[in-house]
This record gives structure tokens, C-alpha cells and sequence, in this order.
């Protein structure tokens, strides 16, 4: 297992040397396969003794966030420990009004810390790491505990660790902190060879994911495209926006893959956050399949927590709201507006569709399944248009270039064709066959497993020319 930790380490370190002057700790960087490495050979070593054990990954998260910058060793401790007694005060308390009050400041504090760290303008202050993550998961604890769904967490050490967890600190997935704390247990365990070639199979896929397709279809036309659309032709612009939600996808859940895979090398296991989105066949299906940690906390946290009458119209006011908060929460700008707005009136008239058609079997023929699938995949599509573009007027910019109807591909060249192609057919694998082939993989000797990775190496250095850029979501 150490050899294939090493190899991972060699494997993006050529690739990404231009990346080592950041101060961020991205899995797109050696020194994070460096820390995981360390903290994976000292971790097993102390996890007879428990709370030795969940110091060290304690210890592991505080570095993480020390690398983006010191201020989140004030920030982050504070804001947990205050959540810690505000969990314990609403356990105990009888008293309505002031449960209130203290489930307040925790929203308070965390919404602020995501404000703050966003938009502090002051002199010489860089906050890179939004904190938006840490703050939905430290959200689902005080929430749940005030819903009385879930019991205050008896120590502060389990808890503080299972709050800041690094693999999750910069782009998810979005951990309820009631379902990760009790795996904070491994006297007598071992790393099973199941679980430690999925976790490498998982962190192997998430860097072909970034390398291979995300930054590959970014760097070479979309990225282009999406800054001045007026230079390319309408088939340019065309192939770009589909390019882009191919690059979104495969960035967003290649980190979410290296996450997951990272997490299982302490034997935690983190929730799925993907399940090929564009496969859906309606919007509300897209949502259950996209960014899932993060859609079930708008619907648990957000949507059900809405205030207002319960009238008839209420669901699909609320549909429109949850998403209009979504689209804001990833930036103060009219295109995020537009995309939230998008989404949340896509869902209310979907919401509708059913009502009416209330007791109806959905059809199970193949042609209305495809229908509806494209149907969502270009309504998802049209969405991520403003979503990506600077202003509301590029995206607009860039939707007229398309329907100019002026379809050459001067600017797309037959390997970016091959990548965006190889890409959509990657995300409509079976889930069977990728499974036999995570199976597969988990099944093979560690030198087998080292040498899939020394190919992905090769692979990397021969597609991904240029260098490697941060993930999408960490900037929100």
C-alpha cells in the first residue's frame, strides 16, 4: 500500500511542479499526497490508541487549513468551539424562544464565516479557503440537534475533528457531522485490501478525471471561448458550452473521487456526491444525481425550513427560493441570479407537471426516456451557459454566436473532438461495468496497482501539456 501512496505522489509532482508556489493544499498539488501519505502511515500506527489517533487527524485538518492561510487557525477553532456548547445548550434546554436564539447564532456565526472570508476587502488580506463547507457541515450538526433528530456529541475532540476533516474542507462532499463521527473508531482494525484499492482506484480516476478531461477541454477552447465568444465561430461557441458542462462535471467529481478515496485511506467512508447527472430524465432527477451532498442539505436545511404558510403554492415558491439561495451562495453576480432562477422555475413547472399528471405511470418507452434525458441535458446545458459566463451580456454574447447558425470548427481541433467525445461516453458507462472495473482493480497486487498508476502518469504528461489548474468549486 505505501508503494502505490508513493507512486501517487510521483505521478503528480512532473505534472504539476508550476502549482507548488501556491500555498493552498489542493489535491491537484505534491504536497497534499504528501501529507496523506505521512498522516496515512502514522495514522494505522496509532489507531490502537483512539484518541491518539484522532489527535493526529485533528492535527492533520489544523495543517491543512494553516497552508491557506494562519487566520483560519483563529477562525475555524473559534467557530467550532462556540457550535460544540451551542449543541450541548440546545440538547438540555426546554425553553422554545431561547433554543431559537442559540440555533440563530450558529447560523449567524457560520453564513458570516462564509461572508467574511468571501468578501473581507481589508489591506494585505487574502482568505482564499471560503469556509463554505465547513459551514454546511457544522450547520448540519447544530441543526439536527435543534430538530432533536440527532445527540449533542459527547467529545469535543470527536467533534472538532469530524468538523474540519480535510478531505472535505475545500469542495465536499457535504458530511452531516451525526454520520461521521461514530466512524471515529479503529481499535482492532486493519485497512482491508478492499477498501485500500478502491480508496487508490478512487484518487487514481479523480486525477484522470482533472488531468485527462476537466483541464484538457478547459485549456484548450472553453476557457477561450467563455472570454470572448465574439472571435469564435457559432460551432466553436457550440462545442465549448457542451465542452463545458463535460469540464464542470469531471472537475467537480474528480475531486469529490479523490475525497472519498482519501477519506477511506483512515477507514471513513464520505457520501457519494455523484451519479452521472446527465443521464437524468428530469430536472428534480438531475438534482438527486448532481452535487449531491449539497442538494439534499438546500432540500433538508433550506427547503423544508422555509417559512410561511403551507399553502398549494407554497412547494413551488419555495422551489424558486431554495434555488434562487443556491445560485447566490456561489456569487454575489446576475448570473448566478440566473441560474438559480433557471433551476428553481424548472423545478416548480416539473413539480406541476406531476401534479397534474397525478397517479400516472411515467412512460418506460425508450424514445420518450431519450426525449426527456436530451430534453434536461440541454434545459442543464442552457443553465450552465450564465453559470460560467462573466455577465449576463457574455452569456447572452454567446448564445447569439450559436444561433447566428455560423457552424465551423476552425478552433476545434480533432483531439479536443476526441476528448469531449471519449468524455460523454465515459458518463454513460453502465454502473455494472464501472463497478466490475473498480472490483477489478481492488482485486489486483499492490504492484499492479502501482503500475496503473505509473500509466496514469505517462498519461497525464502526453494529454495534459499544460499546467494543471485549482478545482472549479473550491473558490466557492
Amino acid at each position: 500500500m505505501g508503494q502505490v501512496l508513493v507512486e501517487i505522489i510521483a505521478s503528480v509532482h512532473t505534472q504539476i511542479d508550476s502549482l507548488s508556489s501556491f500555498t493552498q493544499m489542493l489535491p491537484t498539488t505534491p504536497d497534499y499526497y504528501c501529507l496523506l501519505v505521512v498522516g496515512f502511515f502514522a495514522f494505522w500506527l496509532l489507531r490502537n490508541f483512539g484518541k491518539a489517533a484522532l489527535s493526529l487527524v485533528l492535527l492533520i485538518n489544523l495543517f491543512f487549513y494553516a497552508r491557506w492561510g494562519w487566520i483560519y487557525l483563529a477562525l475555524v477553532p473559534a467557530a467550532a468551539t462556540v457550535d460544540f456548547f451551542i449543541a450541548r445548550g440546545l440538547d438540555r434546554e426546554a425553553s422554545q424562544p431561547l433554543r431559537r436564539l442559540l440555533v440563530s447564532l450558529s447560523i449567524a456565526i457560520n453564513i458570516g464565516l462564509i461572508v467574511f472570508c468571501r468578501y473581507a476587502t481589508a489591506p494585505g488580506l487574502l482568505l482564499p479557503l471560503t469556509l463554505s463547507f465547513y459551514a454546511f457541515q457544522a450547520l448540519t450538526y447544530t441543526l439536527d440537534i435543534y430538530r432533536r433528530d440527532e445527540k449533542p456529541i459527547a467529545s469535543y475532540l470527536t467533534y472538532v475533528s469530524s468538523v474540519t476533516f480535510f478531505p472535505t474542507i475545500a469542495a465536499g462532499p457535504v458530511t452531516r457531522v451525526a454520520a461521521l463521527a461514530p466512524q471515529w473508531n479503529w481499535k482492532g482494525k486493519t485497512l482491508s485490501p478492499d477498501d485500500g484499492g478502491r480508496a487508490l482506484f478512487l484518487i487514481g480516476m479523480g486525477l484522470a478525471k482533472k488531468f485527462l478531461i476537466a483541464d484538457y477541454l478547459g485549456n484548450n477552447l472553453v476557457n477561450r471561448v467563455f472570454d470572448f465568444p465574439a472571435l469564435y465561430s457559432g460551432g466553436d461557441v457550440l462545442v465549448s458550452v457542451y465542452s463545458y458542462a463535460f469540464q464542470l462535471y469531471y472537475d467537480f467529481s474528480g475531486y469529490s473521487d479523490i475525497a472519498v478515496g482519501s477519506a477511506l485511506l483512515f477507514g471513513i467512508r464520505l457520501p457519494a456526491n455523484f451519479n452521472a447527472p446527465y443521464r437524468a430524465t428530469n430536472l428534480a432527477d438531475f438534482w438527486r444525481r448532481w452535487h449531491i451532498t449539497f442538494s439534499n442539505w438546500l432540500r433538508d436545511y433550506l427547503y423544508f425550513s422555509l417559512p410561511g404558510k403551507r399553502t398549494s403554492w407554497m412547494p413551488y415558491l419555495g422551489l424558486v427560493i431554495t434555488m434562487l439561495l443556491g445560485g447566490l451562495w456561489h456569487g454575489a453576480s446576475m448570473t448566478f441570479v440566473v441560474w438559480g432562477l433557471l433551476h428553481g422555475l424548472g423545478l416548480a413547472v416539473f413539480r406541476f407537471w406531476q401534479v397534474l399528471r397525478k397517479g400516472r405511470k411515467p412512460s418506460q418507452s425508450l424514445y420518450v426516456r431519450a426525449g426527456a434525458g436530451l430534453l434536461t441535458f440541454h434545459f442543464v446545458l442552457l443553465a450552465w451557459v450564465f453559470f460560467r459566463a462573466s455577465s449576463v451580456s457574455a452569456a447572452l454574447s454567446i448564445l447569439s454566436q450559436i444561433a447566428s447558425l455560423h457552424f465551423t470548427l476552425v478552433n476545434t481541433t480533432p483531439a479536443f473532438l476526441l476528448v469531449l467525445m471519449a468524455a460523454a461516453a465515459a458518463h454513460f458507462v453502465p454502473e455494472k461495468q464501472y463497478s466490475a472495473c473498480a472490483a477489478g482493480f481492488t482485486r489486483t497486487p499492490a504492484l499492479l496497482q502501482a503500475g496503473a498508476i505509473a500509466l496514469l502518469v505517462v498519461a497525464i504528461r502526453t494529454v495534459a501539456a499544460s499546467a494543471g489548474t485549482p478545482f472549479i468549486y473550491s473558490k466557492y
